[in-house]
């Protein structure tokens, strides 16, 4: 194999979505995109993170503008329902489309 015939362009992985790559935002992200909106309770078992974890990474991709966070009361029980704003939506179709190209691009 020579360098320029066989090797994968790895370079575009360095302009990778650095917010959207790291696994517990990914995975959030993940969940969110196929879904409308989802409560804190269902992503903390859907994603197997700590509530501490799942609220940093929540206020990370809210703080972003890739989330939108809802806080009510359902009775007397507070409800954080999340979901992903046209900005999360773009970022992760970009972030997914950037992955496979870099993934299709290693040879077997």
């Amino acid at each position: 194999m020579t360098a320029s015939s066989e090797a994968p362009d790895l370079a575009s992985l360095g302009d990778i979505d650095r917010l959207v790559h790291e696994p517990g935002r990914l995975m959030l992200m993940a969940v969110l995109y196929v879904l409308d909106s989802a409560d804190f309770t269902f992503l903390m078992n859907q994603t197997g993170l700590t509530w501490g974890n799942l609220s940093a990474h929540m206020s990370k991709l809210e703080e972003a503008g890739y989330i939108a966070v809802e806080k009510s009361f359902k009775g007397k029980r507070p409800n954080t329902m999340l979901r992903l704003t046209p900005q999360g939506r773009a970022a992760f179709q970009a972030y997914r489309q950037q992955m496979m190209q870099v993934l299709e691009g290693i040879p077997e």
